[in-house]
């Protein structure tokens, strides 16, 4: 997989909206901040646009995404947030400049689509934390000060506290993933997954519970589950249940899906819908070890 060069102070970083339309308060914050770091901050016409649920129309976000990909100067996208509309573009979006010039893309929960797109394209991305999220309490969040590290070429060791579902173990594979209601959703279209030999990393929100079961069965009998070296399930947050109760927890249902396979399994990585959303590279090789101390994971 082919690894973007990384940032310096200067760098061009372009922030799109691809997806869901978003409150603007919420993420001029982050891209001043942004621009604090040294960077130069270009934001697409249409970033704080307004079409239903969406932030413009499609061929508006298909456009400035076009715009992003196709601009020699630009170092990294920053997808402004997630939502729902991505799907809507990413088969007719033209990378042909793009692999000229390859640039990060960064962002999480419906921007899995485009993360998809780069694997089946041959590229990493980054699956990490957008502009709304960049502070806490007026202060850069950790996810952010990861995030920056991480663009520069810097990461530190994710160190994940010991779990009752933790499977132990120690593998080395490529991590893929990300939304898994969007991952889901990818089976039998050309962004389909391919989870062989991968370490695969899933978080979720706002799911009912009899659905996050289906998803996680779906994901077993298509065999997308069989042959991985490793999983690691992000936060699930928000979940909801029926008037008449599933019967099970989020982390339970994930737990049975995968208890008739010997890979290492990792719980509560600190990654999805939740405050501490350490970034990681999806395409790039880790190293996941899982004891009854603690879960590590680590770049190769």
């Amino acid at each position: 997989m082919q690894k973007p060069d990384f940032l310096q102070s200067g760098d061009r970083i372009r922030i799109v909206s691809p997806s869901g339309k978003v409150q603007k308060d919420k993420i001029v914050p982050g891209i001043n901040l942004l621009q604090k770091q040294g960077f130069e901050v270009l934001v697409a016409p249409h970033t704080f646009g307004n079409h239903f649920q969406f932030a413009a129309k499609d061929e508006e976000r298909l456009n400035d995404l076009q715009l992003a990909f196709d601009d020699p100067d630009c170092k990294a996208i920053i997808c402004a947030r997630g939502g729902y509309g991505a799907i809507r573009i990413a088969d007719k979006l033209n990378l042909s400049n793009f692999r000229k010039h390859p640039k990060w893309l960064v962002g999480f929960s419906d921007i899995t689509v485009l993360h998809a797109l780069f694997q089946k394209e041959g590229f990493c991305s980054i699956h990490g934390a957008m502009p709304a999220f960049f502070l806490k309490e007026n202060q850069p969040s950790e996810s952010f000060t990861e995030l920056i590290n991480l663009l520069k070429g810097k990461s530190s060791d994710v160190l994940v506290p010991p779990h009752e579902f933790n499977r132990n173990g120690n593998t080395s594979a490529q991590v893929i993933g990300g939304n898994l209601s969007i991952v889901y959703s990818l089976l039998g279209t050309p962004l389909e997954p391919q989870t062989d030999g991968k370490i695969l990393f899933i978080e979720d929100l706002a799911e009912y519970l009899y659905h996050l079961d289906r998803i996680m069965h779906s994901l077993k009998l298509s065999g997308k589950l069989a042959k991985l070296r490793g999983l690691l399930v992000g936060g699930f947050t928000d979940m909801k249940d029926n008037d008449s109760p599933f019967g099970q927890t989020e982390l339970e249902i994930i737990r049975d899906a995968v208890k008739d396979y010997d890979y290492p399994v990792c719980f509560d990585f600190p990654a999805g819908h939740i405050a501490r959303n350490l970034p990681l590279i999806l395409g790039d090789d880790y190293v996941l070890t899982v004891t009854e101390e603690k879960a590590q994971l680590s770049r190769s």
